[in-house]
C-alpha cells in the first residue's frame, strides 16, 4: 500500500510541475499550442484546467482556474503523505 500511496504521491508532484510550466508558458502570447512540444503539455494538462474553468469562468480576462486546480492537487498530496507514512510502517 505504501508503494501505491509513494507513486500517487510521485506523480501529483510531476503533475504539479506541469501544470507550473503550462501557467508559465501562458504568459508567452507567440508560443503556437498546435506545435509539439506545447501541444502534448496541452493534452496533459488541459482536461484537469477545463474542470475548473467549468466551475469558474474566466474574471475579467484572467483565467484563476489554475489557482483553484494548484490547491487541489496540493490539498490531495497533503492528504496522502500520513497515509503513506503509516502505510510503510504497517499500521
Amino acid at each position: 500500500m505504501a508503494v501505491i500511496l509513494g507513486t500517487v504521491s510521485s506523480f501529483i508532484t510531476i503533475y504539479l510541475g506541469l501544470l507550473f510550466i503550462r501557467v508559465l508558458l501562458t504568459w508567452f502570447p507567440n508560443i503556437d499550442w498546435y506545435n509539439q512540444p506545447f501541444a502534448a503539455l496541452a493534452q496533459i494538462t488541459d482536461p484537469y484546467l477545463n474542470i475548473f474553468r467549468s466551475i469558474i469562468p474566466p474574471l475579467g480576462g484572467m483565467d484563476i482556474s489554475p489557482m483553484l486546480a494548484f490547491l487541489a492537487l496540493s490539498f490531495l498530496q497533503r492528504a496522502l503523505a500520513p497515509l503513506a507514512a503509516s502505510a510503510s510502517m504497517g499500521f
